[in-house]
């Protein structure tokens, strides 16, 4: 598995816009809010609860944060959760698949407007599992902001910028 730095330094070499930053900001949770709501409606019994698979995917995909860099999935516990709770208060409304899918839309139309800021293609289309981190990497960047983890900025900014320089080279070429 890739360490939290190889994974944050891919992420952030197509992502070095601070206007494509921020649309992200929006985009992204959009799209987990969304996908959350679409997956919260795929529901198995278990006793006598009801198991979403919203549910599962958070356990899962937290213990993966939770491997990658213990701090930054401390925060996304903090956003995931209220997004986990919203999404199921939003399931038993009359068309929550369709307001999924629309804010799934919305959400989307946004980060590709950001990467026309960008001038580069968005990291998922090279690697899937950078769909993971898009999430990882906007935690990653609100602690930069707040002067949390400079060691680890001070790690990931010059791979990234020469991520960034290979592919414009090879663009070029």
């Amino acid at each position: 598995m890739k360490s939290a730095v190889e994974q944050l330094s891919t992420y952030k070499s197509v992502h070095l816009n601070p206007n494509n930053i921020r649309t992200h900001f929006v985009g992204v949770p959009m799209i987990i809010w969304s996908a959350f709501l679409m997956l919260g409606t795929l529901r198995v019994a278990w006793q006598d609860y009801q198991i979403s698979l919203a549910m599962v995917v958070t356990v899962v995909v937290l213990a993966y944060y939770m491997i990658l860099h213990v701090r930054l999935a401390l925060g996304l516990v903090l956003f995931i959760l209220p997004v986990l709770y919203t999404t199921e208060l939003v399931v038993h409304s009359e068309h929550p698949f369709l307001i999924a899918i629309s804010i799934f839309v919305i959400g989307w139309g946004i980060q590709f407007v950001g990467h026309k800021y960008e001038k580069a293609k968005p990291a998922f289309m090279d690697d899937l599992n950078q769909l993971l981190i898009g999430p990882f990497f906007l935690m990653a960047e609100l602690y930069f902001i707040f002067g949390w983890e400079k060691n680890l900025e001070a790690e990931i900014k010059p791979i990234a910028r020469d991520k960034r320089r290979a592919l414009e080279a090879k663009l070029r070429s």
